[in-house]
C-alpha cells in the first residue's frame, strides 16, 4: 500500500525490543513513525525503503506512515526532504501524515517576520535550509537588509504550494491509544487539551513524568542515544544530522519494532 515510498524491495528489517511495556500498545490502525529528518535526504530514503521492505515481509495491511516533524534545518538538503515528504503526503493523504515540527514553525515565522524571527532561525539551522535552496552569503550576524533579501529569495525559491502545505501541517495524529506529536504532551493535561507550544517545543515534565491515562506518546524533538519506549513515551529522534542514524518504528500487532 505504501509502495509509493520506494520501488526497491528485498532485505530484512531489523527489530529490537528495549523494555517491557507497562501499558499495552493498541493501535487501531498499524503505522510506521519516522523521527526527525533535519535535511538528511539519503537517510530518509533509506528509512522509507526499510519500511516498504517491512510492510512486504510482515504482510501489513493498510498501514499509515507518520513523519514526526523537523524536516528542515541543520542537515544539508532540507529542500529535497521537504519536496519528497510533501509529494508523498499529497499522493496519498489517507496514508501519509506529516506533522508540524518546531523547525517548520521557525521557518514559517521567518517568512512572515524576517527581522523578528530571522536571527533565531538562523542560529538553529536556518542557514543550512537557505543554502539548500541556493541562498548563500548569510550568517547569524545578518543585517536587516540581508534578512529581508534572504526572505524574498526563499519565497521565490519555494515550489508552488509548499508554503500553503507547510501551514496546514497537523500538530498530532492518533491510532488507538498511540498519539504521535513532534515534541510531546503535558502529562498533567488531557490529550485533547494540549497547547501548540507544548506540542512543538515540549515541556520539562514530559520527559520526567509518565502519563497515567493509558495512552502512549510517540515523539521526536528530544535527541536520544537510541530509540526507547517506556513510561508512556516512545522517543524516536536519534539525531540523524549528527549521527547519520534516522530511526523508523513500526507499531503493529500491539508491539513496537525498530525497522
Amino acid at each position: 500500500m505504501l509502495g509509493i515510498i520506494s520501488n526497491k524491495r528485498g532485505g530484512a528489517a531489523s527489530s529490537i525490543n528495549l523494555r517491557p511495556m507497562q501499558v499495552e500498545m493498541k493501535p487501531a490502525r498499524p503505522f510506521y513513525a519516522v523521527g526527525d529528518v533535519h535535511g538528511c535526504l539519503p537517510q530518509m530514503q533509506a528509512a522509507l525503503e526499510r519500511i516498504d521492505d517491512d510492510i512486504e515481509a510482515q504482510g501489513i495491511d493498510d498501514p499509515a506512515l507518520v513523519f514526526l516533524g523537523d524536516y528542515v534545518d541543520r542537515g544539508p538538503d532540507s529542500a529535497g526532504v521537504l519536496d519528497e515528504v510533501m509529494q508523498l503526503s499529497l499522493s496519498d493523504p489517507n496514508a501519509v501524515v506529516c506533522l508540524m515540527g518546531n523547525h517548520e514553525r521557525m521557518m514559517l515565522d521567518f517568512l512572515d517576520k524576517p527581522l523578528k524571527a530571522g536571527p533565531r532561525w538562523l542560529k538553529f539551522g536556518g542557514i543550512e535550509t537557505l543554502q539548500s535552496y541556493g541562498i548563500t552569503g548569510i550568517d547569524e550576524a545578518a543585517l536587516p537588509e540581508q534578512l529581508y533579501e534572504a526572505c524574498e529569495e526563499l519565497w521565490d525559491a519555494l515550489p508552488d504550494g509548499m508554503e500553503t502545505w507547510l501551514r496546514k501541517l497537523p500538530m498530532r495524529w492518533a491510532s488507538g491509544n498511540l498519539h504521535c506529536v513532534h515534541a510531546g504532551f503535558d502529562p498533567a493535561q488531557p490529550i485533547q487539551q494540549q497547547s501548540q507550544d507544548v506540542m512543538l517545543w515540549g515541556c520539562e515534565s514530559f520527559m520526567k513524568t509518565p502519563r497515567t491515562d493509558g495512552n502512549w506518546v510517540v515523539h521526536g524533538h528530544t535527541v536520544v542515544d537510541r530509540p526507547v519506549w517506556e513510561q508512556s513515551r516512545v522517543s524516536l529522534d536519534t539525531g540523524c544530522y549528527l549521527t547519520g542514524d534516522l530511526t523508523a518504528a513500526a507499531f503493529t500487532n500491539n508491539t513496537c519494532r525498530i525497522v
